[in-house]
């Protein structure tokens, strides 16, 4: 196993290890463990790709558990935000269909001898959920661990960043049914039997 796809390996291993540090409010600083947690998980998405093409060690393994990896870590997140009701269920499941559509076309077209890999929408999709979910799990952090928005806040700080996770939060929606429509759009044929 090369580099790249012991990276995305690893990006796996770090779920539980995330979700387990945010459920364990019997550590001290919890959140922010798992901040860093998920930052590191993160980088390894951008260092395998990156590592990948530069060294041309490319492979079909690393295009198919690559984009699951990346599901994987979002959809852990996002679960948990929902659970914890700092997000609503709805966009939570417009992106689960997403991506349980996407894993339908790898299916359907792994069984032709087609990799689906992930392509600029799906990149920019995961950057730009991946960033939203940074900046939710620092204002945990800061909230949680260190209290540093103090015992009141104001009603107006509160609204401005429960606006802006809201606003990250439907921005990646979008993205991420642009990047669904993008793939079917691409690999439809090999659904149509028709053709």
């Amino acid at each position: 196993m090369n580099l790249p796809n012991k990276l995305t390996v690893l990006r796996a291993i770090l779920i539980p290890v995330f979700l387990f540090f945010m459920y364990a409010d019997f550590i001290p600083f919890n959140f922010t463990i798992a901040l860093f947690v998920f930052v590191a998980a993160s980088l390894t998405d951008a260092l395998d790709g990156h590592i990948a093409r530069k060294y041309n060690l490319v492979t079909d393994f690393g295009k198919f558990l690559d984009p699951l990896a990346d599901k994987a870590l979002v959809i852990a997140a996002l679960a948990v935000f929902v659970e914890f009701g700092t997000m609503g269920a709805v966009p939570f499941f417009i992106i689960i269909a997403r991506e349980f559509m996407v894993s339908g076309l790898r299916l359907v077209t792994a069984d032709k001898g087609v990799v689906v890999a992930a392509g600029f929408w799906g990149k920019l999709k995961t950057a730009f959920t991946m960033a939203a979910i940074i900046l939710i799990l620092l204002v945990c952090s800061l909230s949680g661990d260190f209290d540093w928005f103090g015992s009141e806040p104001s009603i107006d700080f509160i609204f401005g960043v429960n606006f802006v996770m809201t606003a990250l939060i439907w921005i990646s929606v979008v993205l991420t049914v642009i990047s669904g429509l993008v793939y079917l759009k691409g690999y439809w044929k090999y659904i149509d039997s028709d053709k």
